[in-house]
C-alpha cells in the first residue's frame, strides 16, 4: 500500500513549529514510517512545485505575493490542509507589522534603524514583493485543520497527524490548545 504523502511549507515565521514536528522524537520515526514526506524545508526542498499530496501544513503567515503563490500551489496540491502555529492560524507576530504603512516599514527597517550603514531599500527583482498586510492562512485559502501555538506542542502535532493517518481528522481538544 502507497504511503500518504505530506508536503510542509515555511512562510513568514521563525521555523518554530518544524523544529517542534522535530521534537516528536520517537514519534517522528512512527510518523515518517507512514507518510512520504515529500516537499518539506526539512528535505531542504525549495522547487515549490508540489506533487498530489494527502496533506498539506503550512507554517508563517503569509507575507509576500511569492508566499500567497506557493500557498495556494499547495493548497490546490492537497486534500487536506493545517495550519500549524500561530503564524498560520492568526498571521502571528508578524502582522505587527500590518498597523503601519508598507512603504514606511521598509524605509524604517532599511534607511532609518540605528544599525544600518548607508541603508538601502532592497529593489532586485528576484526579491518577492511585500503584500500590505502579513495575512493568516485562512485569509488567502481554504484551511481544514488548525493547530494553535507558539510552537504547537510536539504533543498537539503528534494528534493532529494520528487523526488524519487513522482517517479521523478533526480539531484539536481544548486541553491541548494554548496560544503563548
Amino acid at each position: 500500500m502507497e504511503k500518504p504523502k505530506v508536503a510542509t511549507v515555511w512562510l513568514e515565521g521563525c521555523a518554530g513549529c518544524h523544529m517542534s514536528f522535530l521534537d516528536l522524537d520517537e514519534k517522528l520515526l512512527d510518523v515518517l514510517q507512514a507518510v512520504e514526506l515529500t516537499v518539506s524545508p526539512i528535505t531542504d526542498y525549495k522547487d515549490y512545485e508540489f506533487p498530489e499530496v494527502v496533506v498539506g501544513i503550512v507554517e508563517g503567515g503569509v507575507g509576500t505575493v511569492e508566499q500567497e503563490e506557493i500557498l495556494k500551489k499547495l493548497r490546490k496540491s492537497c486534500r487536506l490542509l493545517v495550519a500549524w502555529g500561530d503564524c498560520a492560524v492568526f498571521g502571528g507576530i508578524n502582522t505587527m507589522r500590518n498597523w503601519i504603512p508598507k512603504d514606511e516599514v521598509l524605509r524604517c527597517g532599511y534607511l532609518e534603524i540605528i544599525s544600518t550603514v548607508e541603508g538601502r531599500i532592497p529593489s532586485d527583482p528576484d526579491l518577492p514583493e511585500l503584500l500590505d498586510k502579513v495575512l493568516a492562512a485562512n485569509q488567502v485559502v481554504q484551511v481544514d485543520l488548525y493547530v494553535p501555538g507558539c510552537p504547537p506542542s510536539p504533543e498537539a502535532i503528534a494528534q493532529c497527524l494520528t487523526g488524519i493517518l487513522q482517517g479521523r481528522p478533526e480539531a484539536l481538544p481544548t486541553a491541548m490548545l494554548h496560544f503563548d
